[in-house]
């Protein structure tokens, strides 16, 4: 049984075939708003610096 591929999704494998440095580039975006270096202490000391919210907002009697 065959896998279905969309039209989009064989465009993009043909196109990339055919633009081989376009592979760079897209890694490059991807670097760019993707992949951040996380900072371990950063996330931790954020998380117990959190403030629990309330399970209804507008309640003042809580």
């Amino acid at each position: 049984m065959a896998m279905y591929e969309s039209e989009h999704t064989r465009f993009m494998r043909e196109w990339l075939a055919q633009h081989p440095q376009e592979v760079g580039e897209q890694k490059k975006g991807r670097a760019l708003w993707w992949d951040k270096p996380q900072d371990l202490a950063e996330t931790e000391r954020l998380a117990q610096a959190r403030v629990p919210v309330k399970p209804y907002y507008y309640d003042t009697n809580h």
